[in-house]
């Protein structure tokens, strides 16, 4: 591309930290000699997400035996130069060993066929999930059972679901909750997702690497979830072009 892979992954790195694109622009003017619209930013964003997420999906995962699952609810703008929303949901798990968040997806609709989907991804990644904890809405119910399934020597389901319901008092799925915290905080001062479900995806895509791999987790003592969860060590202070290095195989300099 003709911008500099460091000026491209600085965008990234800046935007998820919480820079709007318009501010990034404003940023690069006062740095940089050849400036990028915020267009250019936003579209970066889009696709170096959507290529790192093609070479993350495929991990293999070494996570503990709990898996959360969650939704968050958004309204998204149906056009960008219109009025008028969709409700839309980023549906996504957690595990609560390593805090990795092992699958993700943003949806137009929270319906069995969206759920189904992300319990087959989380089946594909984790081998050994012992128990699925949900909140107590009703689609969960059947979906678990199906996509893990019975053993009949053992005579019972495959995985243990588990549901807490926050709304009968028995209480909360702390560690999802605690991601969904840092998710809102990112997310609420979106405008939109510039009304394309596509981007949107993308977007979120890219927040899911993020919080895998750049930002360091607390609870972890400074570590990524994914220093705990996969074979990958990022080496390089530049994070974001080490990943996106991987996913071509091949250096970008």
């Amino acid at each position: 591309m003709r911008n500099t892979p460091q000026k491209i992954t600085l965008c990234l790195d800046l935007f998820y930290k919480g820079i709007s694109t318009r501010k990034i622009q404003e940023h690069l003017q006062a740095f940089y000699p050849h400036n990028s619209s915020w267009v250019s930013i936003y579209r970066w964003i889009v696709k170096f997400s959507e290529k790192i997420s093609q070479f993350t999906d495929k991990l293999k995962l070494n996570v503990g035996n709990e898996i959360q699952v969650d939704e968050v609810e958004f309204h998204r703008r149906k056009q960008s130069n219109r009025k008028g929303v969709d409700r839309n949901w980023f549906i996504d798990s957690i595990d609560t060993k390593t805090r990795y968040m092992v699958s993700s997806e943003f949806v137009k609709a929270r319906e069995k066929k969206e759920v189904r989907a992300i319990l087959k991804d989380i089946k594909k990644k984790v081998k050994d999930v012992e128990i699925l904890t949900t909140d107590g809405h009703h689609i969960y119910q059947n979906v678990v059972k199906k996509i893990f399934g019975y053993d009949k020597v053992k005579q019972r389901y495959n995985v243990l679901h588990n549901v807490v319901n926050a709304s009968k008092g028995e209480g909360f799925n702390i560690k999802i909750e605690r991601l969904h915290n840092t998710i809102r905080h990112r997310t609420k001062t979106f405008r939109g997702f510039h009304g394309s479900i596509k981007s949107a995806k993308a977007i979120m895509k890219g927040f899911e690497i993020y919080y895998n791999f750049i930002r360091q987790h607390l609870a972890l003592k400074g570590k990524t979830p994914s220093e705990l969860a996969t074979d990958i060590k990022l080496k390089e202070n530049n994070k974001w072009l080490e990943l996106i290095k991987m996913s071509n195989h091949i250096s970008l300099y």
